[in-house]
């Protein structure tokens, strides 16, 4: 139940676009109301300020955000401390392009396998592309503490709760992909990534 006046998160304890907010929820140490909503089964408070009763709906007042970018901006200039993108135009707009890329180029691999709804060869499919391209651009993880910047920034945020779900998604990386698992254990163990994970998440490693 949400506390009068105070923010709010819907969010599905297993979907790594919920999670993505409430990464930068910890990251900015923001004090929430996390409202668990499980899958098919949306709490008319939802649906009162989400007319598609999706999630991740952050309610802060009397405004509702819902689809998780719009929520991560939104959360990044409410609290700007510590910043989760550039100050600068360009390189902001490098980050909402490396963002938009693991929205086309991984986002929809993972959406693919955890639906159970695709034939198996079509999830397989997906599974070999999201863990070659992984691999592949495992080289990339080498140069820059976070991935391809010097601070966490939401790109980050969107790529962490995706690697944290590889063991569900039956993907193992192989010892090439050695720079992205170093990424990996490092950010794992970072105090705002254990805050942001659910019971569900916990329990998937």
């Amino acid at each position: 139940m949400a506390v009068p006046n105070r923010l709010a998160c819907y969010s599905d304890p297993a979907d790594h676009y919920s999670h993505r907010v409430r990464l930068v929820l910890a990251e900015k140490n923001v004090v929430v109301d996390i409202i668990d909503v499980e899958p098919g089964r949306c709490p008319a408070a939802l649906a009162d300020v989400n007319p598609y009763s999706s999630v991740p709906t952050l309610v802060d007042r009397d405004l509702a955000l819902y689809e998780s970018t719009v929520v991560m901006e939104y959360l990044d200039e409410r609290y700007p401390h510590p910043p989760l993108l550039p100050p600068y135009p360009v390189a902001r707009g490098n980050s909402r392009l490396l963002i938009h890329r693991i929205q086309r180029d991984w986002c929809r691999l993972v959406d693919v396998i955890l639906d159970g709804r695709q034939k198996d060869a079509v999830r397989a499919q997906a599974r070999k592309e999201l863990r070659e391209s992984l691999t592949g651009v495992s080289p990339l993880f080498a140069e820059k503490a976070f991935f391809l910047s010097d601070e966490m920034s939401l790109v980050d945020c969107c790529l962490l709760p995706i690697l944290w779900r590889l063991p569900v998604l039956g993907i193992e990386l192989p010892r090439p992909a050695k720079p992205l698992l170093d990424y990996m254990d490092r950010h794992f163990a970072r105090e705002g990534f254990q805050a942001s994970l659910s019971a569900t998440e916990r329990n998937m490693r």
